[in-house]
């Protein structure tokens, strides 16, 4: 039997909501992985790592409430346009992030692959503003 994609719609959103939580969490459990990548050129990048986490957490909780939700998937989209450089930093400065596991030092696909994946979450955030 062959599930429709609709019927995926809440139960991706609930799992898009977790990452968020976790992935914004991680920013205050490991802040020195994420300041590596703030691009230099922007001030504080410590409190701009805090910033983006307490964004990360409110948008997936945003994002578990019917009536929050589409508010959530456009700050979504809003907070994936504005962490943007630091992916591009990563991408061309080939910054080794020290602490990481696996090494730290991630590959040039890597690298580049979170490039267009930006592209992809964005694309899902915006399947819940309707």
């Amino acid at each position: 039997m062959r599930v429709g994609l609709m019927q995926l719609k809440r139960p991706l959103c609930y799992l898009m909501a977790i990452l968020y939580v976790v992935a914004g969490t991680l920013h205050f459990v490991v802040p020195n992985l994420y300041v590596q990548i703030v691009p230099p050129v922007l001030p504080a990048p410590l409190a701009l790592v805090y910033l983006s986490g307490i964004a990360e957490i409110a948008v997936g909780l945003g994002l578990l409430g019917p009536r929050t939700r589409t508010y959530a998937a456009w700050a979504t989209i809003a907070l994936l346009v504005a962490i943007f450089p630091a992916n591009i930093y990563m991408a061309v400065s080939m910054v080794t992030v020290e602490g990481a596991p696996g090494g730290g030092d991630p590959s040039v696909l890597t690298r580049w692959a979170r490039l267009p994946l930006q592209g992809v979450l964005i694309l899902w955030a915006y399947w819940y503003t309707d």
